[in-house]
């Protein structure tokens, strides 16, 4: 289930974004939703609480623009790691207290995209242009996971996949922790097919996304994010055929995003509950 609309339903404000940590930083902070695990540590833990309540067996962690990179747009860069620290222990603790030994519940660290992509130009008069490189991405991507493992995640999440280079810069930065600590946890994959082309914003079908990242030996690989679930359902299908040789995840948004609405999306839960039920 989505982070960012649980959020929104707390109306915080500048300062409680800013907290007396950052009361004189620069930039505006309201809207930077990895910071209030550092400044309202109590509204991420009542999102985790909530989720566990309504029966979730994995809660992922508020990390989906906790990188250097993402944190650089608000200048907090060197908070990335402690960020993600962070979010592990709060979603720990929350899985924990909820945990039973006939109903373990488990975290998954969140790796999002970044604001950055590493196969799209910034500049439309300037196709070759980048403003992030791969190794930038890798060196990003290692500190958050690293971060995370210190939390105590028990899996990995990179999702909402729009460049696949990115994921691979993330899956690279994954293996290597891995080797280098020996300790190897299961990932999950999940892109984002943004609108009816079928493909992902850098450009590929879902096949060849699967194919791109099939060396990973993911623990599932799936969608999510931007059509809702019936206009998503075509392209799970698709993914099933190719992907057979792992599971298959999902989660959609309510519908196509509305502005107009007061949650930013038109379904209501029984309707997308209706829809899933569907695909299980």
């Amino acid at each position: 289930g989505a982070m960012g609309t649980m959020i929104q339903r707390h109306a915080l404000t500048e300062a409680d974004f800013r907290d007396t940590r950052l009361a004189d930083h620069p930039k505006d902070l309201k809207g930077n939703n990895d910071l209030l695990l550092l400044t309202r540590p109590d509204v991420i833990r009542s999102i985790h609480d909530a989720y566990l309540a309504a029966g979730a067996d994995i809660i992922e962690t508020n990390t989906f623009g906790a990188t250097s990179i993402a944190q650089e747009d608000y200048a907090l860069a060197p908070l990335a790691r402690e960020m993600n620290v962070a979010a592990a222990r709060i979603a720990r603790e929350a899985a924990d207290a909820a945990s039973t030994p006939e109903w373990p519940r488990f975290v998954a660290g969140a790796l999002g995209p970044t604001p950055r992509t590493a196969s799209i130009s910034p500049d439309v008069n300037d196709p070759g242009a980048r403003n992030v490189s791969f190794d930038e991405l890798r060196a990003a991507y290692r500190e958050q996971a690293e971060g995370l493992l210190e939390g105590g995640v028990d899996l990995y999440l990179v999702e909402t996949i729009f460049d696949t280079l990115n994921a691979k810069a993330a899956i690279f930065a994954l293996d290597e922790l891995m080797a280098d600590t020996g300790e190897r946890l299961p990932v999950i994959i999940s892109g984002t097919v943004t609108d009816a082309s079928g493909r992902i914003l850098s450009g590929q079908t879902v096949p060849a996304f699967w194919h791109s990242v099939r060396h990973a030996r993911p623990l599932a690989v799936g969608l999510n994010c931007a059509l809702g679930a019936a206009l998503m359902r075509p392209y799970i299908e698709e993914l099933g055929k190719v992907a057979a040789d792992t599971y298959i995840s999902c989660y959609p948004n309510a519908g196509l995003p509305n502005p107009m609405s007061e949650t930013g999306f038109d379904e209501t839960p029984p309707v997308t509950a209706g829809l899933m039920a569907e695909f299980a």
